[in-house]
């Protein structure tokens, strides 16, 4: 059973090891979702996400004798690492078991922080499965991802700070995916001030908590790809649950396009870098999933560790979902002119050309014309569809990618 007491000597173990994160206001995203919104930044934590706080209390609880037989942990990154560091913190054996499509940069972390990396599995699940077999072998600890009342504890010490930071707020909001952080935070939270909400928000691409809670326990749910790697988990804890059925306000779910979309607003108008998982609790805000408005709102962005190759198809992405960047083909005569003339009405519209591709050959063209393709930076999905409209008008037979 877990204890506000738990959560409090929880934080004294981390003192000098683990960052009290900032709460910044956001004028952006309190304007868009009508409320005044604050963001606890733990993707400036150490090893870049939350999970530090978990993995370093449930390591600092061993025993001398668990100590000397190590530790094996299962991640898709980010506990890895919280998991990893700590460990070489108190200098004793650690290896992790991650899936084989874990992102390069947090396959390599880990490992920097000394720990022995297995790659196995294609899922978290398999890779849960696997790394408890090792445990079970090697006679070492496992430390949960979140299924753990230490674990648990160590992400409640959030609820500690933000309370300190902002006595007066009415909510928070927080990604779950196998419910750890949700758990633990939200029991700390409604200790010390009943009154507050607390939400849960989580991809619809993996809505395991939304299943459990549906179902009255956890089960496991078949899910699809998502650009929230850090809560893709098909079933959440048992233990996780019980506090949440308990103490959670609600959860709800966010689309993959919401979800590219509010990271680049983060990047654009915040300067900040948050990984899929952490940007959830803003994309239900900004894409209004949640049934107040005008309150104090904390969303805790719980990472920053995203692959490098990823942030720029994350832009990309963004950049069409948002209508900033569109492709189309057209088809002209192929005569002197004729492409300076297309050009011209573009330049007009105010879009700008980032590449042209020019072809003779092809289904739909016919000889004496040319295929043109066009990648345009535009304003929004308005100006795109007034570009298409004028276009049509001119006598172009345009077709629009997105």
């Amino acid at each position: 059973m877990l204890t506000l007491n738990d959560v409090l000597q929880a934080r004294e173990k981390m003192k000098g090891i683990v960052h009290q994160t900032p709460l910044e206001h956001s004028q952006t995203f309190s304007q868009f979702s009508h409320n005044e919104v604050y963001m606890k930044l733990e993707n400036l934590q150490k090893t870049g996400s939350f999970k530090v706080r978990g993995s370093f209390n449930k390591i600092m609880s061993l025993s001398e004798e668990e100590r000397q037989r190590g530790v094996v942990a299962a991640s898709a990154g980010n506990h890895a690492q919280g998991v990893a560091y700590s460990s070489t913190m108190i200098g004793i054996p650690c290896t992790i078991v991650m899936p084989k499509g874990a992102p390069l940069s947090k396959v390599q972390a880990t490992k920097g922080y000394g720990a022995d990396v297995i790659l196995h599995g294609d899922v978290f699940d398999e890779s849960l499965e696997y790394a408890l077999e090792l445990q079970r072998q090697r006679q070492a600890t496992f430390v949960h991802p979140f299924d753990d009342l230490a674990v648990m504890a160590g992400q409640g010490t959030i609820g500690l700070e933000i309370l300190e930071q902002l006595p007066d707020a009415d909510v928070v909001l927080c990604p779950v995916g196998g419910g750890g952080l949700l758990a633990g935070l939200a029991f700390t939270l409604k200790q010390l001030k009943p009154s507050i909400q607390v939400y849960g928000v989580e991809s619809s691409a993996c809505p395991g908590m939304t299943a459990a809670l549906r179902h009255k326990k956890p089960v496991t749910i078949t899910s699809s790809d998502t650009i929230a790697d850090g809560i893709a988990v098909k079933k959440p804890g048992n233990i996780t649950y019980e506090y949440i059925e308990k103490y959670v306000d609600g959860v709800v779910c966010v689309e993959e396009a919401e979800i590219s979309r509010t990271m680049l607003y983060l990047l654009e108008r915040n300067k900040l870098l948050v990984e899929g998982s952490g940007a959830c609790p803003l994309a239900a805000l900004l894409y209004h999933k949640l049934p107040f408005t005008g309150k104090k709102v904390v969303a805790v962005l719980s990472g920053g560790n995203v692959d490098v190759t990823l942030i720029s198809r994350i832009i990309e992405r963004g950049l069409v979902e948002s209508g900033r960047f569109v492709t189309f083909t057209t088809v002209i005569s192929d005569k002197p002119g004729q492409l300076n003339k297309l050009l011209r009405i573009i330049a007009e519209l105010e879009a700008n050309v980032m590449s042209i591709h020019h072809q003779r050959i092809g289904a739909k063209v016919l000889p004496g014309q040319a295929e043109i393709h066009f990648s345009l930076e535009t304003k929004n999905q308005d100006h795109i569809h007034h570009i298409h409209q004028v276009l049509m008008k001119e006598g172009y037979d345009v077709e629009f990618f997105q």
